[in-house]
C-alpha cells in the first residue's frame, strides 16, 4: 500500500471497526499523516519498522512546533494506535510496541455552573439572539445538555424522528452506545417553541437544530452564543456548553442520586468516569463551608 492507501485504511479501521467518532477519526488521521509525512514513510512496513527513539523524534519536534501537554498526550495515543494497526497489517508481532511515556497531565476537575446560573445562561442566548427562532434554538440546546445530561454532539445530532419529544428519550451517545434519559417539562416545552418557530422544515432523516442557512447547526456557534451570554452574566471562562452537563451530573449527586444511576444517564462506558463526580461534589460542598463560615473568612 501507499502512503495514501495506508491513511485510507486507517480511517476505515477507526470508523468501522472501532466506530471512533467523526471528530476522532479525523484528528487520529492527522496525526498519521504527520508521521508519514515527516519520516517520509510510505507502507505500512515502513510505520511497523519504526523504533521508538524515531517515534520519539517526531514527538519532540511536534513539542517545539508549541503543541501543548494535553494534545501530545492525544497525538502519542493516536499514533500508538496506528503503529499498532500498521504492524498488524504488515505481519510483525503487535506485543512488542514501540515503548513510549507521554507527558505528564494534571486531572482537573469539571467546574459546575450553579442552577441559576445554568438556567441565566439559556434565558440569555435567547435574549441576544438576533432572531426569535435562533433564540429559542439555543435555549431548547442549553437547555438540554442542562436538563438531560446531554453531550453537545448528541443534541445537536437529534433529527425529526425524534420528535415530538416524549418523557424519555433515546439517546445514541459515544461508540453508538445507546441509553434513555428523561426528559423535563421544561426541555420539552423549550424543544417544541423552537420548533413552532423554526423556518426550516424537518423531516425523520433531518437534523433538528438548523444554522441560520439551515444547514445541520454547528458546535461553534453554539459554543460562540454561549460565550456571549457568559460575558453578559458575568460568569467565568469555564461556564461553557460542556460545564452544562457537568452540572447535570454535579447537581443529581449532590440531590441524591447513586453512581450506577447517573454512569447510566450520563453514557459512560466505565464508572470510573462517573466517580470523578464525587469529588466535584465534594469540593462544592467544601467552597460553600468556607463561603459561610466566619472562622474560615478570618
Amino acid at each position: 500500500m501507499s502512503s495514501p492507501e495506508c491513511l485510507e485504511a486507517w480511517q476505515s479501521h477507526l470508523a468501522l471497526a472501532q466506530r471512533r467518532s467523526n471528530h476522532t477519526v479525523r484528528a487520529y488521521a492527522a496525526a498519521a499523516r504527520r508521521l508519514m509525512v515527516r519520516l517520509d514513510l510510505e507502507t505500512f512496513e515502513d510505520v511497523a519498522a519504526l523504533s521508538a527513539q524515531e517515534v520519539r523524534a517526531h514527538l519532540a519536534s511536534r513539542r517545539s512546533d508549541g503543541l501543548a501537554n494535553a494534545s501530545a498526550a492525544r497525538e502519542l495515543s493516536a499514533l500508538k494506535g496506528f503503529i499498532a494497526f500498521a504492524k498488524v497489517q504488515a505481519g510483525h508481532d503487535v506485543t512488542q510496541p514501540p515503548r513510549l511515556r507521554g507527558p505528564r497531565l494534571k486531572k482537573g476537575l469539571p467546574r459546575p455552573v450553579s442552577p441559576d446560573d445554568a438556567q441565566g445562561l439559556a434565558e440569555t442566548v435567547d435574549a441576544l439572539a438576533a432572531e426569535e427562532w435562533i433564540g429559542a434554538r439555543d435555549r431548547a440546546v442549553l437547555l438540554l445538555l442542562y436538563g438531560a445530561g446531554l453531550r453537545i454532539s448528541e443534541a445537536l445530532s437529534l433529527t425529526g424522528a425524534d420528535l415530538p419529544l416524549g418523557e424519555r428519550l433515546t439517546v445514541t451517545g459515544k461508540g453508538s452506545k445507546q441509553r434513555v434519559v428523561p426528559i423535563l417539562p421544561i426541555v420539552r416545552e423549550a424543544v417544541e417553541e423552537y420548533c413552532h418557530l423554526n423556518p426550516w422544515p424537518t423531516g425523520r432523516e433531518e437534523p433538528i437544530f438548523r444554522g441560520a442557512k439551515g444547514g445541520p447547526l454547528s458546535q461553534g456557534v453554539v459554543q460562540k452564543a454561549t460565550a456571549r451570554a457568559r460575558r453578559a452574566l458575568g460568569l467565568p471562562d469555564t461556564a461553557t456548553p460542556h460545564a452544562l452537563r457537568h452540572s447535570f451530573a454535579t447537581h443529581l449527586l449532590g440531590a441524591g442520586a447513586d453512581l450506577r444511576s447517573l454512569q447510566e444517564l450520563l453514557g459512560h462506558a466505565s464508572l470510573g468516569s462517573t466517580q470523578i463526580y464525587t469529588k466535584v461534589d465534594a469540593a462544592s460542598l467544601l467552597d460553600t463551608y468556607r463561603n459561610a463560615h466566619p472562622r474560615d473568612r478570618d
